[in-house]
């Protein structure tokens, strides 16, 4: 009898045994080890920002928490986040939106996860592109759909083809999903690729997370070109909120109250006082958006150059986002053990293509979201990692 209680209580479903790791994270977390055994580890491999959260954005959270906003919030967010998130929207990209149309939520995985539960039945397909956000293909397979890939070229910018995407597209697609910037290749879709994928019909799912780090051109909201579309957003990236857990999701209305009641059965609401934090990253942060950004943009010129001098390729320059894609199929096919064999004797974390999709495969994802003076003890470690690799 004992016996079979055991049994019962080691049986794991399919989709728990089945979700791929997020290997970055193991690498993270392998660096973590390492720094515990005294080892000085360079970061880059995590796409978190190292600055600390503006102190405006700090206050607001205070303020709130000594006001005694420390209840629940409507189930959709804070109705004042959710008026400056469509205020942010019309002056950023001259697009409206109704606070009806936003879902405040602990981050933007959870706005996902409710996403693809409202969108996606057994064999639904998402169109995504590969390279993409290591998680994408998860979160569909996670609700029984079916991830559909489109492989774009290095030599294009990693950007979609249109042409490509309409051949993917059948009765069972339920929406096709843009990340501009791009990770984990910090590029951007043009405009013009953009308004082809909105006339395609099909709801576009666009990740906007990366939205105001970009430092050449203009990003551009998926808004501007169709209604049929959800936006993620959040705050994590460009206000250096990772560790406050907000994000959104802008919705058609049809799709609200759905959304809203898996919001009220498995999340309730976000916190209060976090909600509040956000109100002052919209109204007030802009000027420490601006600094943080012009720090990154320096990072990046300089890590760009570096990389390249060590003999990785870049085919077309990343302008947002803070990752650099650099091809290493000159030197190795294996991003995964090169990964960790960086790690182990360079002491540099970066993450490995293979974590973005096959065609990502002999790729390393850099990240410049780490200060100036550890990008570069990271690439002297890694260009006497490439010396001893290549004279041997």
């Amino acid at each position: 009898m004992e016996r079979d209680s055991d049994a019962r209580q080691t049986t794991l479903t399919k989709r728990a045994l089945e979700i791929p790791a997020f290997i970055v994270m193991d690498v993270l977390e392998a660096a973590q080890e390492m720094e515990r055994s005294g080892e000085d580890i360079v970061h880059l491999e995590v796409g978190e920002p190292d600055f600390d959260t503006p102190e405006c954005i700090k206050e607001g959270c205070i303020r709130a928490l000594r006001a005694g906003k420390t209840h629940y919030t409507h189930s959709l967010g804070l109705l004042e986040l959710r008026e400056a998130i469509c205020a942010h929207y019309q002056e950023r990209y001259g697009v409206t939106v109704s606070p009806d149309q936003v879902l405040v939520t602990s981050g933007t995985s959870p706005a996902m996860m409710s996403l693809f539960a409202t969108l996606l039945e057994k064999d639904s397909e998402v169109i995504i592109s590969d390279p993409h956000y290591a998680c994408y293909p998860n979160f569909i397979r996670f609700f029984e759909g079916t991830p559909v890939c489109v492989p774009v070229a290095e030599c294009d910018g990693f950007q979609y083809t249109p042409a490509a995407i309409r051949e993917k597209i059948t009765a069972r697609t339920r929406a096709i999903l843009i990340n501009s910037p791009s990770n984990p290749t910090g590029n951007l879709l043009s405009s013009r690729r953009m308004a082809e994928i909105a006339g395609f019909g099909v709801p576009v799912i666009s990740d906007e997370i990366y939205h105001g780090l970009v430092y050449e051109d203009r990003e551009h909201s998926i808004l501007e070109f169709t209604d049929n579309a959800f936006v993620l957003n959040g705050f994590s990236k460009a206000y250096a909120m990772t560790g406050w857990r907000l994000g959104y999701l802008i919705a058609p209305r049809p799709f609200i109250r759905p959304l809203q009641k898996i919001q009220q059965n498995l999340f309730i609401s976000p916190n209060a006082f976090v909600q509040w934090a956000g109100v002052s990253a919209l109204r007030e942060a802009a000027a420490d958006v601006a600094r943080m950004r012009s720090i990154y943009n320096d990072r990046r010129v300089y890590m760009l150059r570096r990389l390249r001098e060590l003999g990785l390729g870049i085919c077309v320059e990343p302008t947002g986002a803070f990752y650099v894609l650099a091809n290493i199929r000159s030197f190795s096919s294996d991003s995964y053990r090169t990964a960790f064999d960086i790690l182990k004797k360079a002491r540099v974390g970066c993450a490995p293509g293979i974590d973005f999709g096959e065609n990502c495969e002999g790729y390393l994802r850099f990240s410049y979201a780490n200060s100036r003076e550890n990008i570069e003890k990271g690439m002297d470690r890694l260009a006497h990692y490439l010396r001893e690799l290549r004279g041997a």
